[in-house]
């Protein structure tokens, strides 16, 4: 009878589920901090337009509220299901999109990106997810033909479409490039081949350099495309300190006011105003200003700790499938974290790029827990074996 009941726990050990609270606990501090920094940017612009401080914090605390939701929904599924689904989430990416030059589709701040279906949403969001989706299924159904050069374009080629029309329809090249970076990479984890990536990359680097020598020697100027404007003010943004140089001078006086600790919570000057849209593309400015660079350290290690978790997820996914979800959400979050940083640094020219769970934006925050969501749902099928048997 004892031997029965040793068995049964033995079988139970071995069948038991892998939960990672240790990223549950992450991305639970960045929401959490996101809205904390949300409330201390936006309160003065919210005031000032809407009357109410907290206008911009509560309408991302019931976004964030209903992306949890969607979180643990998906997390509960498996994860497979969303196999059979590829081919429907590229074509709806696809519609969504479409609809922004229907009715539908409403401007914001000048931008057409946006679509009022009883809620504000933004289809390039669903995009990102869709082509994770996607992505991840059609690799796995090319199996060894995607090791081959011919196997790689193609596949490239098949996110062209999406990012196009995101860059055209939408008029959004930030995210064109993180939904096209998002195939790279997934692509790139699923080969083992690595030389043509480089060549692509540096291909890449070297067209990218010859526009910027271009809008240098005046070739190109902002009268052309306010794409090149941006440029010449990443190059020299004291020379435009009053039109596109404005919002990334005033973004480095943050960054450098706020020293090593930082003035305190809620004690930002920058966000008064001067920043111009601070609760979006700008916040890790205002981060920077009011806790520092050791407030700034904090929030990219839980980044980079997340990453970590990510990883540990992705090789120990029960199938490929599941690694290559994993692989397209890592790569998400990775790329959209490392643009802002640069672009609040100047390190590369202003293009728009929100802080995942932190910069204001409810589509942004419900499609990002969503990915968070299949990422449980692949770390919840991993078996976790009794090292004692």
């Amino acid at each position: 009878m004892s031997n029965t009941g040793v068995r049964r726990r033995s079988k139970a050990n071995r069948d038991k589920a892998f939960f990672d609270y240790s990223m549950l606990f992450i991305v639970i501090f960045l929401v959490c901090f996101g809205l904390v920094m949300l409330y201390s940017v936006s309160s003065y612009e919210s005031v000032l337009h809407f009357g109410d401080s907290a206008y911009y914090f509560k309408k991302q605390a019931q976004s964030t509220l209903f992306g949890f939701v969607m979180m643990f929904v998906v997390m509960m599924l498996d994860y497979h299901i969303w196999q059979k689904l590829a081919i429907p989430a590229y074509v709806v990416s696809a519609v969504l999109i479409l609809l922004v030059l229907t009715p539908l589709g409403y401007e914001v701040n000048g931008a057409r990106r946006w679509l009022n279906v009883g809620i504000s949403l933004q289809p390039a969001e669903v995009a990102k997810v869709g082509m994770i989706i996607f992505f991840a299924g059609h690799v796995c159904k090319m199996g060894k033909s995607i090791q081959t050069l011919k196997g790689v374009v193609k596949t490239l080629l098949l996110g062209v479409p999406i990012s196009f029309m995101v860059l055209t329809i939408t008029d959004n090249l930030s995210t064109a490039i993180i939904i096209f970076g998002i195939i790279f990479m997934m692509v790139f984890v699923a080969t083992p081949n690595y030389k043509e990536y480089f060549i692509i990359g540096g291909g890449v680097v070297g067209i990218a350099a010859i526009f910027v020598m271009l809008v240098k020697k005046g070739v190109l100027t902002s009268e052309q495309s306010y794409r090149f404007g941006r440029i010449e003010a990443w190059l020299n943004p004291e020379a435009y300190a009053g039109t596109t140089g404005f919002q990334t001078l005033q973004a480095l006086y943050a960054l450098g006011s706020g020293e090593i600790f930082g003035k305190g919570l809620g004690q930002s000057m920058q966000k008064l105003g001067f920043v111009p849209e601070a609760q979006n593309d700008m916040v890790f400015s205002i981060i920077c200003e009011e806790l520092g660079l050791f407030g700034a350290a904090v929030v990219l290690m839980m980044f980079l700790m997340l990453i970590w978790r990510f990883l540990v997820v992705a090789n120990n996914a029960e199938d490929m499938y599941g690694a290559l979800l994993v692989v397209g959400v890592m790569a998400h979050i990775s790329l959209q974290v490392i643009l802002n940083v640069a672009v609040v640094t100047n390190l590369i020219p202003n293009t728009g790029i929100t802080l995942p769970f932190i910069s204001y934006g409810g589509s942004a925050v419900v499609f990002l827990l969503i990915e968070i969501g299949l990422v449980f749902s692949v770390a919840r099928r991993i078996r976790l074996r009794n090292s004692t048997e």
